[in-house]
């Protein structure tokens, strides 16, 4: 199966965004630091994934 890069970018995003919205609601009270970090690890992930190319096929 193929995966595109922008298709597993938005996987990664979507899994680091809620990782770090699952431990910033452990107190139940999402800060404005808490809501940086989230947006910073769904934005972080979505650049590395993006940018690093998929390894070549083997073949074809």
């Amino acid at each position: 199966m193929r995966i595109s890069s922008i298709a597993k970018s938005i996987v990664a995003g979507i899994s680091a965004g809620a990782a770090a919205a699952v431990a910033a609601v452990q107190d139940n009270v999402v800060t404005t630091g808490e809501g940086v970090t989230i947006v910073l690890a769904v934005l972080g992930a979505w650049g590395i994934t993006y940018a690093v190319p998929n390894r070549p096929s083997q073949g074809a």
